[in-house]
């Protein structure tokens, strides 16, 4: 019988034909013939032209979600299964973790579909009516192409409500824990699949969490420690028995312990601490974990104590805008009491601490366009206190998740930030998601990562 047809209107922009995967509800002009919501449709210009097929539903602004750009009947087992294997092809090749991402919705060409790896269990979010009309047949491919010990469901996202949906979580298959560990470059980390925010982890910044490794270390000159050879032990790797070298502090005596290299570093917004794993491992000498979750911090507790690094970090309950700017407060009371003129007899009102590397990861600020301008004053205002907080010549490293902040902009809020507090900064690294969140090009909504490293310097 062949499906509805939908024609667009001649005055549309050309987006679908330049790979954006999504048509509104402006940009239609007709559907002929019979379909109910959740069916295809074939998508035609409007001298009747086929473009592609997709799913529609007229009770949403984004009507109709390209799954096809060739004609297609149906999206029953057969065509779950081909795109599941792609999907599982493109992580084996560019995933070193089998825990990632393994569905992500439309840079996947599969819209309204994500779905998350944490040990054996898959996580999947269900966005679209779409989607939830072919549940049974998406859980049976999921298990045949991955094999999964069980499968939940955290569709609990307020996008269902836009697709006339209600909210749903849940186990869909086998055996589902809440808690399950998955590793991460290396490193064990504790994942709450079922209390946890979004489907429990942010896969996303997994090879920008590894990037910081080169920033931490090289510090221990700043603390008059240097290498100096040790005649009294012998390198016995090398040829001609040279003498081993040893740190030595300033004084001479030999300094014992190990990470004494290493920087200091405060994670602000860090949620389960995955950064703050990642400043460990790489050799970090003390790190400030801090979240305004009493929840989240328990777990980043949890999950240092499982690496092993527990007597490198130090856990803080508190908002990060608060902290920040206390510290920075308790900076400029030392600065004013070394310059004198200032009653020393009074306690200092906070402990104005400063680190080698200041990591900044905040949630999304900027949820809808008409968000933006609160979001450029957070971002502003954290950015702002935290490269104050950073010892000259160390590291900002700052995120965004906002879609709405665009790069350039984000960018321009943290130089306004720079040029407030009298800081040059020099951009070392920038980055977005990594490859288990691949992204279409000509569709700007999957680019919503930003990440950079900034050295930071007085003027």
């Amino acid at each position: 019988m062949g499906n509805a047809k939908l024609f667009l209107l001649k005055s549309r922009k050309k987006r679908l034909e330049q790979g954006h995967p999504w048509i509104y509800a402006s940009e239609i002009d007709r559907l002929e013939g019979e379909a109910k919501a959740g069916d295809l449709v074939d998508v035609v210009n409007h001298q009747g032209r086929y473009l592609a097929t997709g799913y529609w539903n007229p009770k949403s602004q984004i009507t109709v979600r390209i799954v096809s750009y060739s004609p297609m009947e149906d999206m029953d087992g057969s065509y779950f299964r081909s795109r599941f294997e792609q999907c599982k092809e493109h992580r084996a090749r560019f995933v070193n973790d089998s825990d990632c991402r393994l569905v992500y919705g439309e840079a996947d060409y599969l819209p309204g579909l994500v779905v998350d790896r944490f040990g054996g269990v898959l996580v999947i979010q269900v966005l679209t009516l779409g989607m939830d009309a072919r549940r049974e047949a998406i859980v049976e491919q999921l298990v045949a192409v991955f094999q999964p010990k069980g499968i939940y469901e955290r569709s609990d996202v307020g996008v269902r409500v836009l697709e006339g949906l209600e909210e749903r979580t849940g186990v869909l298959y086998g055996d589902c824990p809440a808690i399950v560990e998955i590793v991460e470059n290396g490193l064990k980390v504790e994942v709450d699949i079922v209390e946890g925010q979004k489907t429990g982890y942010f896969f996303d910044q997994r090879e920008n969490r590894a990037s910081i490794a080169p920033l931490m270390k090289g510090w221990g000159a700043r603390s008059g420690i240097h290498l100096q050879s040790d005649p009294s032990l012998k390198d016995e790797d090398s040829d001609g028995g040279q003498d081993s070298l040893v740190p030595v502090n300033a004084n001479g005596k030999v300094v014992t312990f190990p990470y004494w290299d290493g920087a200091t570093v405060l994670e602000c917004f860090a949620h389960t601490g995955s950064f703050t794993l990642h400043a460990c491992k790489y050799g970090a000498k003390k790190v400030t974990c801090l979240d305004i979750s009493e929840h989240a911090i328990d777990t980043a507790r949890r999950n240092a104590e499982r690496n092993g690094f527990t007597d490198r970090v130090e856990f803080v309950v508190a908002d990060a805008f608060d902290y920040l700017r206390s510290q920075v407060k308790g900076l400029d009371e030392r600065k004013q009491r070394g310059s004198g003129g200032v009653d020393t007899s009074k306690p200092l009102a906070s402990a104005g601490r400063s680190w080698d590397v200041v990591i900044l990861d905040p949630p999304a600020f900027a949820k809808t366009k008409s968000a933006v301008p609160g979001a450029i004053r957070g971002y502003k205002d954290i950015n702002l206190q935290g490269m104050k907080l950073v010892n000259e010549g160390g590291y900002l490293v700052a995120a965004s998740c906002s879609y709405h902040m665009k790069p350039e902009l984000f960018l321009e809020t943290i130089q306004d930030a720079a040029a407030d507090a009298g800081k040059l900064l020099r951009l070392i690294e920038w980055r977005a998601a990594g490859k288990d969140h691949p992204q279409l090009l000509g569709v700007s909504e999957g680019h919503y990562l930003k990440f950079a490293v900034f050295e930071v310097r007085s003027k």
